[in-house]
């Protein structure tokens, strides 16, 4: 059997078997017994169900490190194939599969040829979808155990012709954080509003004055961001005012800089509005995502190894940004790197139903250009 086999026939078995964030202990035991089978250093138990292969050649100290998630979704599936999810509720609706069987084939493909001269560090990341697993891998030691120069990572993307390649130097996707707000009143009887304080009428000139953050406290230019209320809550009933208004929301942003004024923007927002009316508040903000921001050589080394592999007029190394987050945010930070997305398929075809539905399924026909971006990225930036 060939790699260009063996590579769906992986991804077939993950896709069958998926798990969820931190619980990846099969999934994690077939990339050790994948690596090991290829003569790869293998270390385990990495941020909890992380594994790294290591694969050195020649006498260079240069490294190079290539990333893949492993973790499914709580979704259950509604593809009927013969390789569809075997365990309930759980599926790999994110692709998730066909990025850890391409990663697996672009390492059996480096340990057969050894055309560099440097280290390979292969890391497979749990928990991805949660933003915990990178995090937990770096404070394991990924970046201190080991020396990596920089840092890639590729996910596909419905949408985008398939095997077409998309990046951006700079910030490539948003960040993700969460808001909840809690504004704390006396309540009272419907009818005699004048007795106490009225949580839902500040509430509601909160929510309306969030919208003004964007608009006013950031660069048109250069700082673009989305903050969505999401949620408006009470503890009232028809005839009685509410003691507590909870309002959540989410923010999207491209720089650490946008995100910070938005936590404080919203505060400010939220303690004036309160301070006004006589009433307490909570607010708690947490991020999730940071964004994804790349650096502009591996930008351009990404860039040369797509259009090696797959043409130039199929690569864009000048995408627009995108708002949805992504946890190898947090490896960016840690070592210069690049993310990058390869199309799923566009239209009505094989690949195009977007990520997170029940019937989504990776596009077996990106998973030899996927693996051969991976081998020529290393043969490139590792060149003897």
């Amino acid at each position: 059997m060939n790699i260009e086999q063996k590579v769906i026939e992986w991804r077939h078995h993950i896709h069958q078997h998926p798990e969820f964030g931190t619980e990846e202990h099969e999934t994690a035991a077939f990339v050790a017994s994948k690596l090991e089978e290829f003569g790869i250093e293998v270390h385990t138990g990495i941020g909890g169900t992380g594994v790294v292969g290591i694969l050195k050649c020649g006498d260079s100290d240069r490294s190079i490190g290539l990333r893949a998630d492993m973790d499914a979704l709580h979704i259950h599936e509604e593809n009927t194939f013969d390789y569809a999810s075997v365990n309930e509720g759980a599926m790999h609706a994110c692709g998730h599969d066909g990025h850890t069987a391409m990663l697996l084939a672009a390492a059996h493909e480096l340990a057969q040829t050894k055309n560099f001269d440097g280290t390979v560090y292969f890391i497979f990341q749990p928990d991805e979808e949660r933003g915990t697993g990178a995090k937990a891998m770096i404070a394991d030691g990924l970046f201190t155990r080991w020396k990596i120069d920089a840092v890639y990572a590729m996910h596909n993307l419905p949408g985008i012709e398939a095997g077409h390649f998309v990046t951006r130097p700079h910030s490539v996707m948003a960040s993700e954080s969460s808001f909840e707000i809690e504004v704390l009143a006396t309540g009272g009887h419907a009818a005699m509003p004048h007795m106490g304080t009225d949580p839902i009428v500040v509430g509601a000139q909160i929510v309306t004055a969030i919208q003004t953050i964007v608009s006013r406290n950031l660069s048109a230019i250069d700082e673009t961001a989305v903050i969505s209320v999401t949620e408006f809550a009470t503890n009232g009933t028809v005839n009685v005012i509410p003691t507590k208004v909870t309002i959540t929301g989410d923010t999207r942003s491209f720089t650490d800089i946008a995100l910070h004024k938005i936590e404080k923007a919203i505060e400010r927002v939220v303690a004036g509005q309160c301070m006004s009316a006589g009433v307490d508040y909570t607010y708690k903000f947490n991020n999730s995502f940071l964004s994804t921001i790349n650096t502009p050589a591996e930008t351009a080394y990404a860039i040369r190894a797509a259009q090696t592999v797959v043409g130039e007029d199929k690569v864009n190394g000048s995408c627009q940004p995108f708002t949805i987050s992504e946890d190898f945010s947090f490896m960016l930070r840690e070592a210069p790197g690049c993310y990058i997305l390869v199309g799923n398929g566009a239209g009505c075809g094989c690949g195009s139903v977007a990520l997170h539905k029940p019937t989504y399924d990776f596009n077996d026909n990106i998973l030899v250009p996927g693996m051969k971006y991976w081998q020529t990225l290393v043969e490139q930036c590792l060149a003897k």
